[in-house]
């Protein structure tokens, strides 16, 4: 089948030093031009974000300083990018909250119009998400090949859960677990221990304002410290800890802060 096309189509996708649309920068960005007749175009690069590229990226997408330290800037390709995308419309998975508005950035960084008002965006994730839904009566019917009876009654919820937990493992039993870089992070067992680790080893908080980086070191997952080391930004900047304790938070995420402050002043 093809694609029913009255405009160019761009399927593209970023990598980027993070994921803070104002600080982070893109260091390989990778489009394909559909055009209506089937013809299609490639334009890759890889470029130089002008930032040291942090290691828990680089161990993401498998990008390094070193990789990108000859390559052009945003800046010196932007003109040429913004030309390849004029008068096309745009895709990829999940672009919505990050490839777009980090491209957009980029190009007013760079001084170069970019009016994405004007273009259709379609998001291949936004698909995946209506059409299969992530839903626990999802899950069972997907692993049980019934449906959930009495859905969203805690007694009904809980059963089918655990129904799920036991088919997931039957499935599953023995095979790797992989990121999306192909690389191995662990495996499925019949194994509360193991499973756990696979499900909630990053977790520091229940709110998830803070998680573990691949060292295994408490770092905030949000505002303008996130990816920062919790240790170090209570160092450099102590008033950070009482406005996280004055502010909105649960108790839980302010006695896990608590615990990691307590624990560095018995260093």
């Amino acid at each position: 089948m093809k694609l029913n096309l009255r405009n160019p189509i761009c399927f593209f996708d970023l990598e980027t030093t993070g994921v803070n649309i104002t600080h982070d920068r893109i260091i390989e960005i990778a489009v394909i031009k559909v055009m209506p007749n089937g013809e299609v175009h490639r334009k890759t690069n890889l470029l130089n974000p002008g930032i040291p590229i942090p290691p828990e990226s680089s161990v993401f997408h498998g990008i390094y300083d070193e990789d990108v330290k000859d390559k052009p800037t945003f800046k010196e390709v932007a003109k040429e990018y913004a030309k390849f995308i004029e008068g096309a419309d745009l895709s990829g998975f999940s672009i919505l909250k990050m490839d777009v508005p980090m491209l957009v950035e980029e190009f007013l960084r760079a001084g170069v119009d970019f009016d994405y008002q004007r273009k259709k965006i379609i998001d291949a994730q936004k698909i995946f998400h209506l059409m299969e839904k992530r839903t626990l009566a999802a899950a069972y019917r997907f692993y049980m090949n019934k449906e959930l009876q009495e859905s969203h009654t805690a007694e009904a919820d809980a059963e089918a859960s655990m129904e799920v937990l036991l088919a997931q493992v039957e499935k599953y039993d023995g095979q790797d677990v992989t990121d999306i870089s192909g690389k191995k992070i662990g495996e499925i067992k019949n194994d509360m221990e193991v499973l756990s680790k696979l499900t909630a080893a990053d977790m520091v908080d229940l709110a998830g304002r803070m998680i573990k980086n691949e060292k295994g070191e408490e770092i905030f997952n949000f505002g303008k410290h996130k990816s920062k080391k919790v240790t170090a930004v209570l160092k450099e900047e102590p008033a950070y800890y009482d406005w996280m304790m004055n502010g909105d938070f649960p108790q839980d995420t302010k006695r896990k802060l608590t615990e990691i402050k307590l624990r560095g002043f018995k260093k």
